[in-house]
């Protein structure tokens, strides 16, 4: 018999990612996620992995290139600043293609900030999250459930694309506590699961494993001959593009009859949706867009959902002074109105912001028309 264990975010992240085969884990203290890894030194040793405190952020990051070269699943956390330090060596994971992910139980800043809940790291993850043109895959879940689940998919798509891969969450729910019930997820070849067909249980032919009877592997980002590292460049956007044609995910609430759209990502996402259940009582037509995937944005959810006569209304509603909302307007292109409500600084917008503007909105829409 299945069992749900109460536990909280951070547990459930670093759950998710040792039953999801990550076997390395580096990281350095910082406040809200040090439950993540402090589950991973209490647990990674009986899964036969490596727990490692590094002595910084920068060598955390370091250890899991060193880690993934080897072909091993492997993973860093940390929150707002500590990720800024890792940047680099992100860069670095995406110059040699090499699969990770890194956790961003998000605080707020900028600079030291607080250790109260934000989005406000939206921007720095999905417009590269370090230097050159490259891009991480960005999950964003919203419940404790949702954390432990998407471990799965994390390492499946960082071991498909050969890429990092990010993790957004926030302080509210690294912190809060829900029973999780953990499922069975079929896991990939890469991560130990059962080989079918054609597959090897050895897949990761990259890897620094030893060469013998092969052609020697490097994984490295420096390329000093001309043309070498723009012909890596055009590969990399080769599979960015693949990426955003195959990876989008969301979640879709009421749209069918939607006067007006929240979209909301996280933990944001589930105040949005209370919102809209009480103003749907009131019978106001309310719809909810949830990004699952932060990069590549939905794009194409927006598109199925904007088309015809009908004029809507989109509220993007967040924990920043408004970032994910110009990936909004970039999807719609103009062709409806895209309205904002956000706070930052470790403020949360509350049902009731919510419901108040909804109210607002539709009441300016009605006396326009």
């Amino acid at each position: 018999m299945n069992k749900k264990i109460l536990m909280t975010g951070n547990e459930a992240f670093a759950k998710g990612a040792l039953d999801a085969g990550c076997r390395f884990y580096a990281g350095y203290p910082i406040t809200p996620q040090n439950e993540l890894p402090a589950y991973m030194a209490l647990n990674m040793p009986e899964a036969g992995g490596v727990f490692i405190q590094a002595e910084s952020e920068i060598s955390a990051v370091n250890m899991v290139f060193g880690a993934s070269a080897a072909g091993v699943r492997s993973m860093t956390s940390s929150s707002s600043p500590g990720i800024s330090l890792k940047q680099e060596g992100i860069s670095y994971l995406a110059g040699a293609e090499l699969p990770s992910v890194i956790i961003n139980v998000m605080r707020a800043g900028p600079g030291l900030g607080n250790i109260w809940p934000s989005q406000s790291d939206y921007f720095q993850a999905t417009r590269s999250a370090g230097h050159g043109d490259s891009h991480c895959i960005v999950l964003a879940p919203s419940t404790v459930q949702e954390s432990y689940d998407i471990m799965f998919l994390a390492f499946d798509l960082a071991d498909k694309y050969r890429n990092p891969v990010m993790i957004l969450g926030d302080g509210l729910l690294g912190q809060m506590m829900e029973p999780v019930l953990f499922t069975n997820h079929q896991l990939s070849v890469a991560a130990g699961g059962p080989a079918t067909g054609d597959q090897k249980p050895e897949t990761k032919l990259w890897a620094l494993t030893g060469c013998k009877g092969r052609k020697r592997n490097i994984a490295k980002s420096f390329y000093l001959r001309e043309g070498d590292l723009e012909k890596l460049n055009i590969l990399l956007q080769k599979k960015y593009q693949e990426i955003q044609e195959k990876e989008e995910r969301f979640e879709g609430v009421n749209l069918d009859n939607a006067e007006l759209v929240l979209v909301g990502y996280g933990t944001m996402a589930r105040i949005a949706k209370s919102a809209m259940q009480r103003l749907r009582e009131e019978n106001y037509n309310i719809g909810l867009i949830r990004p699952i995937t932060l990069w590549p944005f939905p794009k194409k959810v927006f598109e199925r959902y904007a088309t015809g006569d009908k004029r809507l209304i989109f509220l993007a509603v967040e924990m920043s002074y408004g970032q994910m909302v110009d990936d909004v307007k970039l999807s719609l292109n103009g062709r409806f109105p895209v309205d904002f409500i956000g706070r930052s600084g470790g403020g949360v917008v509350s049902e009731e912001d919510i419901i108040a503007k909804v109210k607002g909105l539709l009441s300016t829409k009605k006396r326009n028309e």
